[in-house]
């Protein structure tokens, strides 16, 4: 079996590509044949299907006017996209198509002519583009539901982004493929959450939507149980992440574990100078994050968004940790409160105090929690049953 595999980012970029290049991984190792679909990038990794890939594109430096102006094309319909993608399924003949983070760069101009050519076209579903123009459904720090998959002018007209302009062009980028019907062409949308099938729901019919959860190599990831007392976050430095609603609740904390940071973002400088109390270690990847992981009491997720899938959470109980984390979006599918971890109301300071407490007080209680996650993650959320499932949704779609 032949199977496209598209993703804008060809480089670890955060955790869609984290789970889009596990899935590529494991096809290939099972012999069957991955095309690549992408952008240009210096940061890519290897692909011998890489002539095919579009221009970088960095929406963030558009330059004059004119320039501005086809930058807003290209961002809502790449027409080199389209015309890329047609030349390699003619070449290559994939039968299947697995879209990831497809948005902007790539365009889901790239969907009709997959469609066109007979490709079956699977889409997951990484974030909330499809009824949330902005992705994140956020207005500032606020969760915001108010397009709820159809009243796209609405980031216009809210001005969600703090910007006319960068409301302006979601909210056409949205209309124009809703009256294209760009999404009709998608023949399965795979939710890595209940959570996400739900609200997608506002737009997709529930026929379409396909639970699969996020999979994570327990190969890659083998616990060791140990603990040097200290508690970990590990993420990017973002407002939603309710990253400064952990910093103050350390604060308070009763002869207090020792907090290690990690991750970059844009709080960054002001978060370190702010809360010296903390130790930020910056961004940090690969081996390194794993042992920080490894050796930690326990990990907080403290988010402030609708999380989906979290790899956060799957890679810290995949280590044996236990994990606090915000009760929203999808994690609360992942954390058993009060077996693998707890759960606290989002934005809670006190609650999570309180939550860091005992399992800053009780060393055996965080031990046994991170066997339980451990076990969690090994019966719902390993890569091999994630893979095996995927493969059962392609034969379906095959035959």
């Amino acid at each position: 079996m032949k199977i496209l595999f598209a993703n804008k980012f060809f480089f670890l970029n955060g955790g869609s590509e984290r789970v889009f290049f596990q899935e590529r991984a494991f096809l290939l190792k099972k012999g069957y044949d991955i095309i690549d679909f992408s952008m240009e990038d210096a940061r890519n990794f290897s692909s011998s299907f890489s002539s095919f890939f579009v221009p970088n594109h960095d929406y963030h430096n558009t330059g004059g006017s004119w320039n501005k102006i086809k930058q807003g094309v290209s961002f809502v319909h790449s027409s080199v996209a389209a015309r890329n993608i047609e030349q390699l399924i003619k070449k290559e003949k994939p039968e299947i198509s697995h879209l990831h983070n497809i948005y902007h760069q790539l365009t889901p101009a790239i969907i009709p002519v997959l469609k066109k050519l007979g490709v079956k076209v699977v889409l997951t579903l990484h974030d909330y583009k499809l009824v949330c123009p902005a992705y994140m459904a956020l207005k500032g720090c606020e969760i915001c539901t108010a397009c709820a998959g159809q009243y796209f002018w609405k980031p216009f007209t809210t001005n969600c982004q703090s910007s006319r302009g960068k409301g302006l062009l979601l909210a056409l980028e949205a209309m124009w493929h809703k009256w294209q019907k760009s999404y009709d062409n998608v023949d399965l949308f795979l939710a890595p959450s209940r959570f996400m099938a739900t609200l997608t729901a506002q737009r997709i019919s529930t026929s379409k939507i396909r639970i699969l959860r996020n999979g994570i190599d327990l190969n890659e990831y083998k616990p060791t149980f140990v603990d040097k007392g200290y508690i970990l976050y590990f993420g990017r430095l973002s407002e939603e992440k309710g990253i400064e609603t952990l910093l103050l609740a350390h604060k308070e904390l009763k002869e207090p574990l020792p907090l290690k940071v990690v991750g970059a973002g844009p709080l960054a400088n002001i978060l370190q100078h702010t809360y010296p109390n903390a130790t930020f270690l910056g961004y940090r990847s690969g081996q390194e994050l794993i042992d920080l992981i490894s050796n930690a009491a326990f990990i907080v997720v403290p988010s402030e968004w609708y999380e989906n899938c979290s790899m956060v959470v799957l890679e810290a109980m995949a280590l044996g940790k236990p994990v606090i984390a915000s009760n929203i979006g999808g994690i609360p599918e992942q954390i058993d409160d009060g077996r693998t971890g707890f759960l606290f109301e989002v934005g809670n300071k006190e609650e999570l105090l309180d939550k860091m407490q005992m399992l800053k007080d009780n060393s055996q209680l965080r031990l046994d929690m991170g066997h339980a996650a451990r076990k969690k993650v090994k019966q719902e959320y390993s890569l091999d049953i994630h893979c095996q499932e995927l493969l059962g949704i392609y034969d379906e779609l095959r035959n």
